[in-house]
């Protein structure tokens, strides 16, 4: 038996003698990794006790869910959202200093290679929903103004679909544009109000929500990546606050500092002032960058 070896298998010493199985010349972090998974899944299985049958219903779960897997579809990735591991990952990633705004995951439905906008456009190009102005103003840490910062935007039509879900009926770069702030790092453009929807929930994903007792929506929100040379990029979302879902996201991508106030502007003034047609909402948020160390 060699030296790294624990003995023989038993109830007791079972994570043990697996993580005594590593070799000496496996990379650190890869025998770091594996050592912890190996410990706290003995541990839950310890724990649950599970007999012969659910534990191959469990194989089968997971056998399911690659078959899932797709060009355009991960159902794993699926499933590490709504287990809440997605989002324990990205704070673990980007904590952030005091004062710099949060962020969120980035989600399965973002495009590359989206065509630059200049400011004020409107990104709505189905002319669906209500109206809806955004607006807001981007700074560092120390409170000046970020000029040229990109901002990469994106968002659900009025029927709760991005528009690579809907491809040949809903326009292409529906509801998608990037733009650059001004010198005083303000930033504004058109788009539609958001509506809540379901995560893909026609796999074993969705399935195992429903044995849980558990709804596949995400409440309405507005997707950000914002890029400036000098500063930490930030992928995140602002959520309205109403939303009957705001509590309960199915992947729990909502913090309290990422609630955005969504007001109906039915004054016939402002109506004028912004050159539109009728009540619009708005929407006014500021983000805070961190600088790069």
């Amino acid at each position: 038996m060699s030296t790294q070896e624990k003995g023989y298998f038993t109830e007791e010493n079972s994570a043990d003698v697996v993580v005594s199985r590593i070799g000496p010349s496996t990379d650190a972090r890869l025998a770091r990794v594996m050592a912890a998974i190996t410990r706290h899944l003995h541990a839950a299985v310890k724990e649950v006790e599970p007999t012969q049958e659910e534990w191959m219903a469990a194989i089968q779960f997971l056998t399911k869910t690659g078959h899932k897997c797709d060009d355009w579809r991960q159902e794993f990735i699926l499933l590490s959202d709504v287990m809440g591991v997605s989002m324990l990952v990205d704070a673990i990633n980007n904590r952030k200093p005091s004062g710099a705004s949060e962020s969120t995951v980035l989600g399965p439905f973002h495009v590359p290679d989206v065509p630059e906008l200049p400011m004020g456009a409107n990104i709505c190009l189905d002319g669906k929903g209500d109206p809806m102005l955004i607006k807001g103003r981007i700074v560092g840490t120390d409170g000046a103004p970020l000029a040229g910062v990109k901002l990469d935007v994106w968002q659900t039509n009025d029927d709760g679909f991005y528009d690579v879900q809907q491809k040949g009926i809903q326009p292409d770069f529906n509801l998608r544009g990037v733009f650059r702030t001004a010198d005083d790092g303000t930033y504004h453009f058109w788009g539609a109000k958001p509506r809540f929807y379901p995560i893909p929930d026609d796999g074993p994903v969705g399935q195992l929500l429903g044995k849980l007792g558990r709804h596949p929506y995400r409440p309405a929100h507005l997707h950000f990546i914002l890029e400036a040379a000098g500063f930490e990029t930030l992928i995140t979302h602002i959520f309205d606050p109403d939303d009957r879902y705001i509590h309960s996201d199915a992947v729990f991508g909502v913090k309290e500092s990422l609630l955005a106030k969504f007001d109906l502007i039915e004054d016939p003034v402002r109506i004028s002032a912004e050159g539109a047609q009728g009540p619009f909402y708005e929407v006014v948020h500021n983000f805070v960058l961190a600088p790069t160390t």
